[in-house]
C-alpha cells in the first residue's frame, strides 16, 4: 500500500473499500447471491413498471406509489451492487471521495425514502378502506405526485447536512474503509475531528423516520382494522383486509432486516466485522429484490397480467 494511504489529508482523492475483510479470497463465490438478488431486484421492478405503464386499469394512487417503490429500489440497490461487484470480480476497491459521497447521499437518502412511501402507501389504505367513496377525490393524481415529491425531499433534507459535514472534514491515519460500500459511520470514523454531533444528528435521524413512519403505520392499520371489524359479513373482512396483505409484507421485508441489522450493530460487538458488513449488505438487497414478488404473487391484476404474458410467449 501507498504512502497516500497512511498520511493525513484533508480531501481525499480516493477511498480503498475493501469488500468484506477477511474473506477476500472468497468474493468471487461470494458474489454469486448477491449478483442474483440484483438481477432480480431490476427484473422484478423494471416489470411492475412496465405493467402498471401499459395496463391504463392501473393508473391509481395504489399502483402509483408501487411505481415509486420500485424506482427507489432500483436506485437503492444500483447504488452500491456495481461497485460491489466490481471488488468481487476485479478487485477494483478505489473509489473517488466525491463518488463515495455520492454513493453514501444516495443510499441513505432512497433509504429514508423508501420507509415513507410505506406510509403513504398505509394512507392510500387507510383511506380507500375507510373513506372508499372520497378516495379518488382525496387521493387524486396531483395529490400522489406532492406525496411522492414531499418524500423524496424529507429524505435529501434529512440527509444532506450529514454528507456535507462530511466533506468538509479533514481525513487521517488511513483512506481504507472496511466496508463493501462507503457507509456513514464507516466513512466518518476515518475523519481527524470530533464526530459525536454528527453520529447525535445520524442516530436522530434514524429515530425520526424509522420511529415516527412504523407510528404512522400503526396508527393507519389501527384504524383500518377498526373498520374491517365493523363489517357485518365476515367474508368481506378477508376480501377487504386481503387488499393490505401485500403492503403489510414488503412492511416486515423491509423493517425486520433493518431492526436485525440495528440489533446486530448495537449488540454484536464481539461479532466479527465480515458478519455485520454481510448483515448490511443483504438487508440493502432483501426489500429490492422481494417486493416486486410479493406485489406480483399478491396483487390479482398484476399476476393477471404476467399469466397473461407468459401464456401468449408460450403460444
Amino acid at each position: 500500500m501507498s504512502d497516500s494511504n497512511t498520511t493525513d489529508f484533508t480531501n481525499p482523492s480516493t477511498f480503498i473499500l475493501q469488500g468484506i475483510p477477511g474473506l477476500e479470497a472468497a468474493h468471487v463465490w461470494i458474489s454469486i447471491p448477491f449478483c442474483t438478488m440484483y438481477a432480480i431486484a431490476i427484473l422484478g421492478n423494471l416489470t411492475i413498471l412496465f405493467i402498471v405503464k401499459m395496463e391504463k386499469n392501473l393508473h391509481g394512487p395504489m399502483y402509483y406509489f408501487l411505481c415509486m417503490l420500485a424506482i427507489t429500489d432500483l436506485v437503492l440497490s444500483t447504488s452500491i451492487l456495481p461497485k460491489m461487484l466490481s471488488i468481487f470480480w476485479f478487485n477494483s476497491k478505489e473509489i473517488n471521495f466525491s463518488a463515495c459521497l455520492t454513493q453514501m447521499y444516495f443510499l441513505h437518502c432512497f433509504l429514508v425514502t423508501e420507509s415513507g412511501i410505506f406510509v403513504a402507501m398505509a394512507l392510500d389504505r387507510y383511506v380507500a378502506i375507510c373513506n372508499p367513496l372520497r378516495h379518488s377525490i382525496i387521493l387524486r393524481n396531483s395529490i400522489v405526485v406532492k406525496i411522492g415529491m414531499g418524500v423524496l425531499l424529507r429524505g435529501s433534507i434529512l440527509v444532506l447536512p450529514s454528507i456535507l459535514v462530511a466533506r468538509q472534514w479533514p481525513y487521517c491515519r488511513t483512506n481504507i474503509i472496511p466496508h463493501s460500500y462507503c457507509d456513514h459511520m464507516a466513512v466518518v470514523k476515518l475523519a481527524r475531528v470530533e464526530i459525536h454531533v454528527s453520529n447525535y444528528y445520524s442516530l436522530s435521524v434514524v429515530f425520526y423516520v424509522f420511529g415516527l413512519d412504523p407510528f404512522f403505520i400503526a396508527v393507519s392499520y389501527t384504524q383500518i382494522l377498526r373498520a374491517i371489524f365493523s363489517l357485518p359479513i365476515k367474508d368481506a373482512w378477508l376480501k377487504t383486509f386481503g387488499t393490505c396483505i401485500s403492503h403489510l409484507c414488503a412492511i416486515l421485508v423491509f423493517y425486520i432486516p433493518c431492526l436485525f441489522s440495528a440489533l446486530t450493530y448495537l449488540y454484536g460487538k464481539n461479532m466479527a466485522p465480515r458478519f455485520h458488513i454481510i448483515t448490511a449488505s443483504i438487508y440493502l438487497l432483501i426489500p429490492p429484490m422481494l417486493n416486486p414478488i410479493i406485489y406480483g404473487v399478491r396483487t390479482k391484476q398484476i399476476r393477471d397480467r404476467l399469466l397473461w404474458f407468459f401464456t401468449l410467449k408460450g403460444t
